[in-house]
């Protein structure tokens, strides 16, 4: 739950098990004969299995998709970092040209 919305998969999954408890309810105080309760019940934990796996599928499918976005985010971060890294170094070397520049002439000052 993120916001106070529930997630697809969240309310799939309620969905599901609301259906199963109520079917087994269904099922246990309908007059039926127990081989007949018993093939329903079999009947709906497949629905229930089938509709589980589509579930898990589609959260599958959904992470999937996060992973390559966040990778493609960090590639992208990661490119930025290395050209400031870059542009720092270059801006260092500058400095040290300068400095090394400017010692060398203060000492010229200094020995004349």
């Amino acid at each position: 739950m993120s916001n106070g919305r529930y997630s697809g998969g969240s309310i799939a999954l309620a969905f599901l098990l609301g259906s199963a408890v109520g079917a087994g309810l269904a099922l246990l105080l309908a007059p039926k004969s127990g081989t007949e309760t018993r093939e329903l019940l079999k009947d709906q934990a497949s629905v229930a299995k089938d509709e589980a796996l589509k579930v898990a599928d589609e959260v599958k499918e959904k992470a999937t998709e996060l992973i390559e976005k966040s990778k493609e985010v960090v590639e992208s971060k990661k490119a930025v970092l290395d050209s400031a890294l870059e542009a720092g170094k270059e801006a260092m070397e500058k400095e040290k040209e300068r400095l090394i520049t400017k010692i060398k002439f203060d000492d010229k000052a200094n020995e004349a």
